[in-house]
């Protein structure tokens, strides 16, 4: 355990090495800046992941899901069929 200043009162807490971690004073998140990154990354990383075509979500019928799979299903194929090449093209001329 160590001690971190608080972003936002400016007084010295126990810390565990977690951005959750709560100020002793103040009882705000000892993060900061970096937690409110962190949140705003996996903001992000969610909206990009709805954003995607093959998304299953909750909401959607069992005929969708199927097609959805099914799609997803292909794509993964076809990647790995498009890395084998680039694998082979790069092991090649080694």
């Amino acid at each position: 355990m160590g001690e971190k200043r608080c972003p936002h009162c400016g007084k010295w807490s126990d810390w565990n090495q977690k951005l959750e971690d709560p100020c002793d004073h103040c009882g705000k998140p000892l993060g900061g800046e970096d937690l409110e990154h962190r949140n705003r990354d996996r903001q992000k990383a969610q909206e990009r992941a709805e954003s995607w075509i093959f998304y299953i979500r909750e909401d959607d019928s069992d005929f969708v899901k199927f097609w959805k799979t099914v799609g997803n299903t292909f794509y993964i194929i076809y990647m790995s069929i498009l890395s084998f090449f680039a694998w082979l093209i790069a092991a090649l001329p080694g």
